[in-house]
């Protein structure tokens, strides 16, 4: 016998039950970007690899660990989407819409990273991302942490603590770098390998070392809040007397640099400890020079993304496993001529009431066979259409989940008895 298959290692099935838990997250999430004007864009899941070695960085642990990357049949390196910023953008520049433009978008979606599974960090994982493309000043991320918070609010959701650094503009960070190269390689004897690679790449990439080992050496770096230009720091200044005018609390954290290479001046993190190490549920910040380094205008941006995941655990630590949604009714329908006009039924029911969840059987079977698969379904009532009942004009609701009596009522006032007794509203 061949061995059974089975998903990926890190590529996990969302089943019935679970997906019901996640619409009811991101119908919560669009409502909130929908307010404050955020369109919803989607993009491939494959883009070509250069995208994502201009973007990302080259010297990062995505792009020279965790891409899964492939020869296509014209001999073409294409990528599964590591990370969608880079793709927001890519879609921007090819179609034109950044140029002296002001673009609110945000996308939802698998990412693809070859690293080890573990609770909160799969090879396929899925992301919210927010984007804005052309607003300079400090305004838009306050904005967007403003947003972020407000979705926590929504969902019901405490215990996040927000954590912000700036990074500068890249020439400040360039002298930033070579301060901290100079503090690092005076103590190279006490990095590790991956620390001593990009020791003369990218140091800064090495105060996001997780490596217990090496936090006494990072905690005594040069720190790059104290050598920011002089306009970067008054756009850190008003991002955080706005942040206080807003009454959202946060914390500087000046070994917070993002494991991404495109990013300057803010970066922000809300974090929580009640997921073991994987502690980022929302991670951005802003990327001025990202647009032109892929071939665009010269355009401001800034963007973050929620890990949904970590984001669903977090729920369920709060709320326990919330139920699925239930059918309202399951259609029990038997006879060769009844058939036709039970679906036709359903259809003008479903046409007649949009929220309804309807489930008609299918398969045959006899009563006592629908019966029981309609208190399987979780359905609150059977709806019982048979030849009498067709003969009669009518149709019987049995409630399958109290003891009240069953009523019989006519067809031509089934739609308006659904209507009142399950609370349905009616919709143009």
């Amino acid at each position: 016998m061949a061995p059974s298959l089975q998903a990926v290692r890190g590529m996990n099935d969302l089943l019935p039950a679970e997906v019901a838990r996640w619409q009811r997250v991101e119908r919560c999430l669009a409502q909130v970007l929908a307010a404050y004007g955020y369109q919803e864009i989607r993009l491939p899941i494959v883009e070509p690899t250069a995208l994502f070695e201009r973007s990302i960085g080259e010297v990062t642990d995505i792009v020279e660990k965790e891409m899964y990357t492939f020869l296509d049949r014209s001999g073409d390196s294409l990528t599964l989407r590591p990370e969608g910023t880079a793709g927001v953008v890519r879609a921007g520049i090819q179609h034109g819409l950044l140029y002296n433009q002001q673009q609110r978008w945000w996308y939802r979606g698998p990412m693809f990273r070859h690293e080890r599974p573990q609770q909160g960090r799969y090879r396929q994982f899925h992301q919210l991302g927010v984007e804005s493309f052309g607003c300079a000043g400090p305004d838009i991320d306050l904005e967007q942490i403003a947003l972020s918070a407000r979705l926590w609010r929504r969902l019901g959701l405490s215990g996040l603590r927000l954590e912000l650094n700036s990074l500068g503009t890249p020439d400040s960070r360039a002298r930033y770098r070579d301060l901290l190269q100079a503090y690092f390689s005076a103590h190279e004897g006490a990095l590790d390998e991956d620390s001593r690679r990009r020791l003369h790449r990218n140091p800064l990439r090495i105060l996001d070392s997780k490596n217990p080992d090496l936090q006494s050496l990072i905690a005594e770096a040069p720190q790059l809040i104290a050598h920011l230009d002089e306009e970067s720091a008054a756009h850190f200044a008003a991002l955080r007397a706005g942040l206080d005018a807003l009454g959202i609390d946060y914390v500087c954290n000046p070994r917070l640099v993002r494991g991404l290479d495109y990013y300057s001046r803010t970066v922000f993190e809300w974090t929580t400890d009640r997921l073991g190490a994987q502690n980022a549920v929302c991670s951005g910040g802003r990327y001025d020079g990202l647009v032109e380094q892929l071939g665009g205008p010269a355009t401001p941006a800034f963007g973050f993304a929620i890990g949904l995941e970590r984001l669903l655990a977090l729920l369920a630590l709060d709320a326990g496993d919330a139920a699925p949604e239930t059918p309202h009714v399951y259609l029990v329908w038997q006879g060769e001529a009844v058939m036709p006009r039970a679906l036709q039924l359903a259809e003008r029911w479903r046409e007649a009431l949009p929220d309804l969840r309807l489930v008609s059987n299918a398969g045959g079977g006899s009563f006592k066979a629908q019966f029981k698969r309609a208190d399987r379904s979780g359905a609150a009532y059977a709806a019982v259409l048979g030849e009498s009942e067709l003969a009669a004009g009518q149709v019987q609701f049995k409630p399958l989940r109290s003891e009240a009596a069953q009523q019989q009522v006519a067809l031509t006032q089934a739609i308006e008895w659904l209507r009142t007794t399950l609370t349905l509203a009616e919709r143009g």
